[in-house]
């Protein structure tokens, strides 16, 4: 039998669904109705591969209840998608042409299918976020209290700054019982610790964010995350390899990272300072840290081995 690929495009009350090759079409509510009679229709046709965009947190009920139904699925950045069908001529944009495109692009790339995080998983991922969020209002508080010079909005400010810096503290202990209360997790966060330059925040992000890590290979796991050097060579243009796309929150907290370990880290301070030492800009060399201590990382949690220095 041919094997059957689908894409669905997801908004926030509907799902459009296409069928390759037969090119099916059809729609369904995303409501726990529609998710139902979605899952009940694509086990009849027993598809290859699922394919959804990441839309912001829309796919994540969807993603959840394929899964769970044990139907193979990948989830895609959209940009790939968008990428795709302009390759293919499909400059319009509709839902219905959006689930086709993104049908076909599952038959022809054939993305790998990924784990989807669990529930505990995605409150952890939640919690994260949320912190996350946290910090940029205190941030934001912070820089307009040194714009003000009425004492009464000043007082209003640290107000909210003691509220968001209390809100702080509970979700830290919130992230904080959440790994302890889980075994994996906690062997997961022991792990990551016991590498200098890796705190709380760095190894709860990598947790959350980046469940792949510990089951791809160093290659897979560099593109995933965005710090695999891509090449934009044409014709008798050169140009520098440069990295891109990927999970811009694992690599904002990996980039912090590497910052600490090319200082206090014995074996990626001596990597950075011979990087620095062959001319290669510091900019670049810490590109290359990152995506060191990325593999490295992902080889201790391959093998279950805590960090060694030698």
């Amino acid at each position: 039998m041919e094997q059957m690929f689908i894409g669905i495009d997801v908004s926030k009350d509907r799902l459009d669904v296409h069928v390759r090759p037969s090119d099916e079409a059809f729609a369904v509510t995303r409501d726990g109705e529609g998710l139902a009679a979605l899952v009940e229709r694509l086990c009849s046709l027993t598809p290859g591969l699922v394919v959804l965009e990441a839309t912001g947190g829309f796919e994540v009920t969807v993603a959840a209840a394929l899964v769970a139904a044990a139907i193979p699925l990948a989830v895609v950045n959209p940009r790939q998608i968008r990428d795709f069908a302009r390759a293919t001529g499909q400059l319009a944009k509709t839902d219905a042409l959006d689930a086709r495109a993104i049908a076909r692009f599952a038959e022809t790339v054939r993305p790998e299918p990924r784990p989807v995080p669990d529930e505990q998983a995605r409150a952890l991922g939640e919690l994260v976020v949320r912190r996350r969020q946290i910090i940029e209002m205190m941030t934001a508080e912070r820089n307009r209290r040194r714009q003000l010079t009425n004492r009464r909005l000043i007082k209003s400010v640290e107000r909210l700054l003691a509220v968001l810096i209390k809100e702080l503290a509970e979700l830290d202990h919130a992230i904080g019982e959440g790994i302890r209360g889980t075994p994996v997790w906690r062997e997961r966060d022991q792990l990551l610790r016991s590498v200098p330059g890796i705190g709380d925040v760095v190894a709860r992000t990598l947790i959350a964010e980046l469940p792949e890590l510990g089951t791809l290979d160093r290659k897979q796991i560099a593109a995933l995350v965005g710090v695999a050097p891509l090449n934009r060579d044409s014709g008798t243009m050169r140009g520098k390899r440069t990295t891109w796309g990927g999970r811009a929150k694992v690599r904002s907290v990996l980039y912090m990272a590497a910052l600490v370990a090319s200082r206090h880290n014995p074996v990626l301070a001596a990597f950075y300072q011979r990087l620095v030492s062959l001319g290669k800009a510091k900019k670049l060399a810490i590109t290359a840290v990152m995506r060191k201590l990325l593999t490295i990382l992902n080889a201790m949690l391959r093998d279950k081995r805590p960090w060694q220095n030698a």
